[in-house]
C-alpha cells in the first residue's frame, strides 16, 4: 500500500547562525538533483542526523547511506545551540535540573557519557579540532539567594549520586568569569563545552569520506511504494530502502504527533571579537560556560580564538511558537532584554557591540520524552530532544540508526522503556498558557 507524507512547512531562522559565521566560509556540499538511490536516508543533519549517518556507516560500512539537509551544516538549530554537551541530568522544568529519582538520573548519567564518548571518538576518528570539543565542565550560577539555595539542593543530591562537584563562591565566580554580578556557583567537572557548529562542520567533513551529504535541499514529501521510500525536493528525488527523520519539531511539519510537541524558541546574541583593552577590563578566565541555577534564567559563554574569536555569548529569552517561526519584533525585544542583561554582569565592557543575535528551535514534550522508534515501514525517527540537542540529539540519532539496523544496545534499551509524548492542550490554549507560565518563570528568574 503506498502512503505519502508531505511538508506543511520547511525550516526557518530568523538571525544568522552565529557559531557558523565566526568560523568563515567552506565549501558546500551539492544539492540533491535529478534522481539518486541509497540503502538508507538520513533527512536532517544536526546533531541526530549527523549521529545516525555515522552509527549507520560504523554498524553497515558497505551500506550506502546518503544524508540531506534542508540548509547548510551549521547554520540550522545546530549552529544556534549554546554549546554545552551535558552528562548530568538537566530536566529543565525541575526548579534543580534534577530527576524524579535517582535511579532514572543514574540511567540519564549513563547514556549522556555515552554520547560524550560517542563524540570523543568522532572528533579523534575525523580530525575534528579539539578547541571544538573542550572538556571544561559547567558551572551553575547563582545570583540571588533563591538560586543559591537551587543549588544548594542540587549539590546535596549530586552528592546522593556521588557525582563529583565544587562551590565557587562570588569571589570564585569574579575570578572565573569577571563579573561581580554572581553570589555563588555550582561547577561541575563532566560537560563538554562545543563549538556546535565547528563540531557538525568537521562530522559532516569527515563522514563525506564515506556517505553522500546533500545540502540545501528541503525534503518536501516521502512517498511509500514498492517496499522503498522515494523523497522529493525541489529539484530531485532520492529512492531509499530505509529513511530516519532527525528533523527534531519539524517532525510535525509532515503530519507525525500533531499537537504533542511543543516548539520553544530561545534567543541569543554575540558580542563582536572582543579587542586588547577590553578583554584586559574583563578579566576572568578566558574559556568558560554558565547555566543559569534557576532554568529559566539567562545563558552565558566565553570563547576564544580557538572557537572563533573572544567573545561572549548571550542567551535568555523563551517564548513558544506552534508555527515554528520567530519574528522581527521578538528578535529586537530579546537583543534589548539580552543587552541589559550583559551590562548588568559586565560594566566594565560599556560599548561593546553585540555582532549577532539569532533565535534557534527547540523542541519539547509535555511528559519530558523524546521520539524514536519505528513511524512506518522503514521509516525511523530521531527527534524531539527536549533541549538538549547535543548530547540528547547524539543518542536519538544513535538510537534511529541501530533500530533501522535491527541492533540492541542499552541507548535503544533506554529509549524502549519511554511512552509517547502527550497530548497538549488545544493549539491556542497551549500557546496561550505556555507564555504566560514563561512569562512568570522569566520574572521569578529575573536577576539570573
Amino acid at each position: 500500500m503506498s502512503r505519502s507524507y508531505t511538508a506543511r512547512r520547511t525550516p526557518r531562522h530568523t538571525g544568522a547562525a552565529a557559531w557558523d559565521a565566526i568560523l568563515g566560509p567552506r565549501a558546500h556540499h551539492a544539492p540533491l538533483q535529478g534522481t539518486q538511490t541509497c540503502d538508507v536516508a538520513v533527512i536532517g543533519g544536526g546533531f541526530a542526523g549527523l549521529s545516525a549517518a555515522r552509527r549507520l556507516h560504523q554498524l553497515a560500512p558497505q551500506a550506502r547511506i546518503a544524508l540531506i539537509d534542508a540548509g547548510r551544516i551549521g547554520q540550522g538549530a545546530s549552529g544556534r545551540n549554546s554549546g554545552f554537551m551535558i552528562d548530568l541530568p538537566h530536566e529543565l522544568t525541575s526548579d534543580n535540573y534534577a530527576g524524579e529519582t535517582k535511579a532514572q538520573d543514574r540511567r540519564v548519567i549513563r547514556t549522556n557519557r555515552a554520547a560524550i564518548a560517542f563524540a570523543a571518538e568522532a572528533v579523534d576518528e575525523l580530525g575534528i579540532s579539539s578547541e571544538f570539543f573542550r572538556r571544561d565542565g559547567k558551572v551553575n550560577g547563582a545570583a540571588c539567594d533563591k538560586s543559591h539555595r537551587q543549588n544548594l539542593s542540587y549539590a546535596a543530591h549530586l552528592a546522593t549520586l556521588d557525582e563529583p562537584h565544587e562551590a565557587l563562591d562570588a569571589q570564585a565566580m569574579f575570578e572565573l568569569t569577571g563579573s561581580r554580578h554572581y553570589l555563588s556557583g555550582l561547577y561541575t567537572p563532566g560537560t563538554v563545552m562545543l563549538q556546535p557548529a565547528g563540531y557538525v562542520r568537521g562530522l559532516a567533513a569527515g563522514l563525506a569520506r564515506h556517505i553522500r551529504i546533500f545540502e540545501d535541499s528541503s525534503v518536501l514529501s516521502l512517498d511509500r511504494g514498492n517496499g522503498a521510500w522515494t523523497l522529493r525536493s525541489h529539484a530531485g528525488e532520492l529512492h531509499a530502502g530505509q529513511v530516519i527523520m532527525a528533523t527534531n519539531g519539524h517532525l510535525e511539519s509532515f503530519g507525525f504527533l500533531r499537537n504533542r510537541l511543543m516548539h520553544i524558541f530561545l534567543f541569543a546574541c554575540m558580542t563582536e571579537e572582543l579587542p586588547p583593552e577590553a578583554l584586559q577590563r574583563l578579566g576572568g578566565a578566558p574559556c568558560w560556560g554558565i547555566t543559569p541555577s534557576d532554568p529559566m534564567g539567562t545563558t552565558l559563554r566565553r570563547i576564544s580564538t580557538g572557537q572563533g574569536g573572544n567573545r561572549i555569548v548571550t542567551r535568555t529569552i523563551a517564548t513558544m511558537e506552534p508555527g515554528m517561526e520567530t519574528t522581527p519584533a521578538q528578535m529586537r525585544r530579546a537583543e534589548r532584554v539580552m543587552r541589559q542583561k550583559f551590562a548588568d554582569r559586565f560594566p566594565q565592557l560599556t560599548g561593546v557591540k553585540m555582532a549577532h543575535g539569532w533565535s534557534g528551535h527547540l523542541c519539547l514534550s509535555r511528559n519530558h520524552v523524546s521520539v524514536t522508534g519505528q513511524l512506518d515501514d522503514g521509516l525511523f525517527a530521531a527527534c524531539c530532544q527536549n533541549g538538549l540537542g547535543t548530547a540528547r540529539g547524539t543518542l536519538t540519532g544513535i538510537c534511529a540508526a541501530e533500530q533501522a539496523l535491527g541492533h540492541e544496545s542499552e541507548i535503544t534499551r533506554f529509549f524502549a522503556t519511554e511512552p509517547g509524548p502527550t497530548r497538549l492542550p488545544p493549539a491556542p490554549l497551549a500557546r496561550i498558557g505556555a507564555n504566560m507560565f514563561i512569562r512568570w518563570r522569566e520574572h521569578q528568574a529575573r536577576s539570573e
